[in-house]
């Protein structure tokens, strides 16, 4: 599934194509998504201009005077820009043209991705609930030990929760709680205000690497531009169960939390 630096990667990647630009058509090939397309899609978005490209959790808002489109790529979707006859591939379900002559188009296999227009995104239900970004100023320690404190759940379900905090996906959760020494099934008001220092600061530098180097190598995601990310060539436990821990060299275990794989040390995570 595609994590926030993924979708930040999108978003840096389509932005400077984007922004200023006027739709000059829109195409609905399958509108039966997450949730459908709105059936008038294209009359509200042809003729309005792109002011700009940002990103709310793992939603993208293309935005305009009007309002803003909102993007969620699933568990597999891309949303990329394509120059004029790039053939169409199984699973490309909608393109908007762009006046510069491009296309931005939205790649989906599992359709578990969405498509909204949005007049007021402050207020829409998908957002209105979201926690703070991990990367703002607001995700500090102090926020999350007092949010913490009756939550006898896993620390990693609880980072994981994006009431809590945005955009903390498996992979991510994963590397962070090894950085930070934690185990990812001790429980969350189990921890103290120092060691939630060590992992907020851990999940900042791995969301802010990962950003860097354009997110991780999934199966099925690419970046705005086409190309893959190359964090997964980093990972120090997701997907290793099994093998020796970088640090320690004791084998790493992997358990099954919420129905999601969890690995870590159990020398070097307490």
């Amino acid at each position: 599934m595609p994590e926030l630096p993924e979708v930040e990667t999108t978003k840096r990647g389509i932005a400077p194509h984007v922004v200023s630009q006027c739709v000059t058509s829109v195409i609905v090939r399958e509108s039966r998504l997450r949730w459908p397309v709105p059936d008038d899609l294209a009359d509200i978005l042809s003729g309005q201009t792109f002011d700009g490209v940002s990103r709310r959790a793992k939603y993208l808002l293309l935005e305009t005077e009007l309002g803003a489109l909102m993007v969620h790529l699933g568990m597999s979707g891309s949303l990329r820009l394509v120059s004029p006859g790039e053939p169409l591939k199984k699973h490309d379900h909608i393109d908007i043209g762009l006046s510069n002559g491009l296309t931005l188009r939205y790649h989906d296999p599992r359709r578990f991705g969405s498509v909204h227009w949005l007049d007021d995104a402050g207020n829409h239900p998908l957002l209105s609930h979201l926690g703070p970004e991990p990367l703002s100023d607001d995700f500090n320690s102090d926020y999350l030990f007092a949010k913490s404190r009756r939550r006898n759940s896993s620390v990693k379900q609880f980072i994981m929760d994006a009431t809590v905090v945005v955009g903390v996906g498996n992979i991510y959760a994963n590397e962070a709680l090894f950085m930070s020494g934690i185990r990812p099934d001790r429980a969350a008001n189990r921890i103290s205000n120092i060691r939630y220092q060590r992992l907020v600061q851990a999940i900042k530098q791995v969301l802010d690497f990962a950003i860097g180097v354009g997110g991780t190598t999934l199966r099925d995601f690419v970046g705005g531009d086409g190309k893959a990310g190359y964090f997964a060539q980093q990972l120090s436990v997701y997907g290793r169960g099994g093998q020796a821990c970088g640090s320690c060299g004791r084998a790493l275990k992997e358990i099954r939390q919420s129905n999601r794989s969890s690995v870590f040390c159990q020398s070097c995570q307490r």
